[in-house]
């Protein structure tokens, strides 16, 4: 199987020969990689909470319990690759001590992100998970960024009052699955009335973060717990946020306008490599997300394999250069290359086309 773009061909079969024994997930390393990150978590929390204000371990206690809280909520991803039926205690202990605290139960990710994964849909305006940055004013992936700070605000009420509300009001019910049930980038995105694939019991997860943020709530109200306990879970989902944006931003080239599909190694070449290096690339691009571009190669492949996969490309294809084109040596590079995109377009689309040719984003030359 050959896929071609702008005139080359990507070697498709051959890198799936290279890779096929790398589909299966070992369920000990989802297990005591979550377990462990979880752990530190909250241990990393109750920690910072025990601490009188202004203690410089504090200040560690609540960094190593950012990046621990965000490698275990990353989680969902995998979640939502996951052979449908399979890992479902992990699924359930995943939400019960991840998902349901941090407000992000695992329905909220399944199905919206297997859509972004299909061929007739990524890049398009049905994908909630794309934006075309690339060919927006650079103010766009400003305020992206910028909403993190008040996303956790927004899973607060979801939760705590649209929850109940839309139990007693029917016509919010719908809105409330369309609009607000969903972990996605594209704010005009509308969920589907059947945007589920394995999280069929939905409602319970939905029920439990209501009944988790009424009860902090309520708790604070009673000072049974202190308002620092919602103070720091919000800063911790904030920063949490935050750096998932950027990580999103440097995860695609987003060069698609939206309104046609892209073929499946345009697909990957709009996506990003960034494999940096364990210790500082893996704590904003958690569980595999550095090789999101391979990951898009091969999204069932489990995100412990994705490393050794991204070795053999790299050293076995007989020709590996469309495989390097998606490789970026930092979140900065990807950063800057986006933003850059972002910025000629912009200054071309305040311009007169005068020329009898122009370049589209990817920098390819076409008539005008």
């Amino acid at each position: 199987m050959i896929e071609k773009t702008a005139g080359r061909e990507f070697p498709l079969r051959e890198a799936h020969n290279l890779v096929r024994d790398l589909m299966t997930p070992n369920p000990w390393i989802y297990w005591i990689d979550f377990l462990f990150h979880i752990s530190l978590g909250w241990a990393a929390f109750v920690i910072f909470l025990s601490m009188p204000l202004s203690l410089p371990w504090q200040f560690l206690a609540g960094i190593v319990a950012t990046f621990a809280f965000y490698r275990a909520a990353i989680f969902i991803h995998e979640l939502a690759h996951l052979k449908k039926g399979t890992f479902q205690l992990f699924r359930l202990v995943w939400n019960i001590t991840c998902g349901i605290p941090l407000l992000i139960p695992s329905f909220t990710y399944d199905g919206v992100h297997n859509d972004h994964h299909k061929r007739d849909v990524y890049g398009t305006d049905k994908d909630g998970e794309y934006v075309p940055f690339a060919t927006l004013k650079p103010v766009v992936m400003i305020g992206y960024v910028m909403l993190s700070f008040i996303l956790p605000l927004f899973f607060i009420i979801r939760f705590l009052l649209l929850t109940p509300l839309s139990y007693l009001i029917p016509p919010l019910r719908k809105f409330v699955w369309e609009r607000a049930s969903s972990l996605t980038i594209d704010m005009n995105y509308k969920r589907g009335e059947n945007a589920i694939r394995n999280d069929k019991h939905w409602k319970i997860q939905e029920f439990a973060a209501f009944v988790f943020i009424t009860a902090v709530v309520a708790a604070i109200a009673l000072e049974v717990l202190s308002a620092r306990f919602l103070i720091l879970w919000y800063v911790i989902a904030m920063f949490i946020f935050f750096i998932n944006s950027l990580r999103t931003l440097s995860a695609h080239a987003y060069r698609n306008p939206g309104d046609q599909p892209m073929e499946f190694a345009e697909q990957y070449l709009d996506s990003i490599n960034v494999p940096g290096n364990l210790l500082i690339t893996a704590l904003w691009a958690p569980v595999g997300l550095r090789y999101h571009a391979t990951h898009h190669l091969f999204m069932s492949m489990p995100y412990h394999n994705l490393g050794e996969a991204q070795r053999r490309l790299v050293n076995g294809l007989s020709d590996n250069t469309l495989y390097l084109e998606t490789v970026r040596t930092s979140m900065w590079d990807a950063l800057q290359r986006i933003w850059g995109e972002a910025s000629a377009n912009t200054r071309r689309a305040s311009v007169p086309c005068t020329d009898a040719t122009f370049e589209d984003s990817a920098g390819r030359e076409k008539n005008a």
